[in-house]
């Protein structure tokens, strides 16, 4: 599996970006998807994620009515829509897939240790 994150870049606060997430190498319909963020130094954090078929969405408190997780299954990307943008919110994004045919996998989402693949990061940058 290979996951390429683009999307990233400066934006004033208040502002919206979309990161996009793009998957190859693998039926990605099978897999659970997620974004998580990072901080230099920090753990990283989850954000969002969604199930196989896009039936089913989390997010984390700090993000909640400003960010949208979604997928697109016949193109194999996910994305990740974030409006409302505040300074906190700047970091390194992360697109994640948990391991295929995950049953469990809403209670794994804010894991980063539950996920087997991980795209390259993309930054975003977030000016007061």
């Amino acid at each position: 599996v290979q996951l390429q994150a683009s999307g990233g870049g400066l934006v004033q606060s208040g502002g919206s970006l979309r990161l996009s997430c793009a998957f190859s190498g693998r039926t990605f319909s099978n897999y659970a998807m997620g974004w998580f963020r990072q901080d230099p130094g920090k753990e990283r954090d989850f954000v969002a994620a969604i199930s196989w078929n896009a039936g089913m969405t989390l997010y984390a408190d700090s993000v909640k009515g400003r960010f949208t997780i979604s997928r697109d299954n016949a193109k194999n990307t996910v994305n990740l829509q974030m409006n409302s943008l505040k300074p906190e919110d700047a970091a390194v994004y992360y697109c994640a897939a948990q391991p295929p045919y995950s049953s469990t996998w809403s209670s794994r989402a804010p894991y980063s240790h539950e996920y087997a693949h991980w795209g390259q990061g993309t930054l975003v940058t977030v000016s007061s």
